[in-house]
């Protein structure tokens, strides 16, 4: 029986449906855990560890308890630079986003201290060599500012340690403010104020999983991952002592 009714063969069953079996009630749910991301306005000061021998706060203690599970940070940013991180339980969803083939597009809010050089720009764009390796923005627009301290949004397919600021470093620039502000599709919310999290919805979250060539983990879709559980669990009964 499927929610009162005389089941047949080859009937598709879909989430939160009731079935009836030998005599026992069961409900139909996902086998798969809820795919979850969760955004975080990190501010300076914190490390992206789990713990540090420093005793500087982490990341990680911001975040809600997730049972039978963890939190999975997607990359980095440096206790210096502040922005936009995001963390997911989905082991395969992170290592994608953050596999250099994936080609994810980061973007950073920059202020610089300091007189830009004329043709640095064009050199950023080019690309320069740095001590891990050439790298380039693939794309730098001026933001605003004026006199000592301008801004520009900068955007790159990669994530290495402290890319940003040694790139304008070898244009002689110093970076004095870092902020990320892209990741992928996902924006830092103008709302989400410095120190708070927020958490995608599923559309957002198979959007990004998408992003990736990951299927969407959408409720009931064609019974995949669904199983029975029992809503009455059969207790045991007492042996008798002869």
């Amino acid at each position: 029986m499927v929610n009162g009714k005389k089941a047949r063969l080859g009937d598709a069953l879909t989430e939160n449906e009731h079935v009836v079996a030998k005599g026992r009630r069961y409900r139909v749910v996902s086998g798969y855990a809820r795919r979850r991301v969760v955004l975080y306005h990190k501010p300076v000061g914190e490390v992206c560890t789990r713990s540090d021998p420093e005793g500087r706060r982490s990341v990680y203690e911001t975040l809600p308890r997730i049972q039978k599970s963890r939190w999975i940070g997607v990359g980095r940013l440096d206790i210096n630079t502040a922005g936009l991180l995001l963390f997911t339980n989905d082991g395969e969803l992170a290592h994608r986003l953050m596999h250099p083939s994936s080609q994810i597009e980061r973007e950073y809010a920059v202020r610089v201290r300091g007189d830009v050089p004329d043709g640095a720009l064009a050199q950023l764009s080019s690309g320069v060599v740095l001590d891990d390796g050439p790298a380039k923005f693939e794309s730098i627009r001026f933001a605003g500012g004026e006199g000592q301290n301008r801004w520009y949004h900068v955007t790159l397919r990669e994530g290495r340690n402290r890319e940003v600021r040694k790139m304008w470093a070898t244009q002689g620039v110093e970076v004095s403010r870092l902020i990320r502000v892209r990741f992928g599709s996902v924006a830092l919310p103008r709302e989400l104020r410095v120190g708070k999290r927020f958490e995608l919805n599923a559309a957002d979250v198979n959007k990004l999983a998408q992003s990736v060539q990951l299927p969407s983990r959408l409720q009931g879709a064609k019974g995949d991952g669904l199983k029975l559980v029992s809503e009455a669990p059969r207790t045991r009964r007492k042996r008798r002592r002869i």
